[in-house]
Parts: C-alpha cells; structure tokens; sequence
C-alpha cells in the first residue's frame, strides 16, 4: 500500500487502557489519539494470564510497533469521538 504525505506526517499519541476480563485475565488495548483530528482508535488488544513471561510481553511489543510500522493505527478501525467508542467497536469486532 502507498501512503499520502497527510499519511505519513500524521502524528498520533499512544496509551494504554487495561481491563479486567475475569479473575485470571488482563487485557490490555492498544490505543492512539490522533493529534490533529482528537479522534480515537484501538490498534489492537493483547490478552495476559498468569503466568506471564518476559517471552510473551517482548513479542506483543514487537508485534505492536511492527504493526504500528505497517499501516497508520486509524486504518483499521476507523475514528472515534470516544476512546469508550473505539475499545467498544474493537471487542465487537474481535469477539
């Protein structure tokens, strides 16, 4: 896929949001604001059980800047007004 130069030159502002599943699962959403637009999305969410490795939390990093290298995190959920909007269109779409 080509980029625009809009593309390329956006800039974004990661965090995280983290929740619960159950007693023995974390999940944690992978999440970005885009600094022009104030829209939200979730590039992705990464689930942990006990026990967690140094193994598991270096490869969900690795995939998650791999990913982040690949295609602009707004292409592939869309823009959201809310980051509740946006982890809420995430689950739908992974459940």
């Amino acid at each position: 896929m080509v980029r625009t130069n809009s593309e390329m030159n956006e800039t974004y502002r990661s965090f995280d949001i983290w929740r619960r599943r159950d007693s023995n699962t974390l999940v944690r959403y992978r999440c970005f604001e885009n600094c022009s637009t104030g829209r939200f999305c979730v590039q992705s969410s990464d689930s942990y059980k006990q026990p967690v490795t140094n193994d598991q939390i270096q490869s969900l990093e690795r995939q998650f800047i791999e990913l982040l290298i690949e295609q602009s995190p707004f292409e592939r959920g869309g823009f959201f007004a809310t980051i509740e909007e946006a982890i809420s269109d995430h689950d739908k779409s992974f459940a």
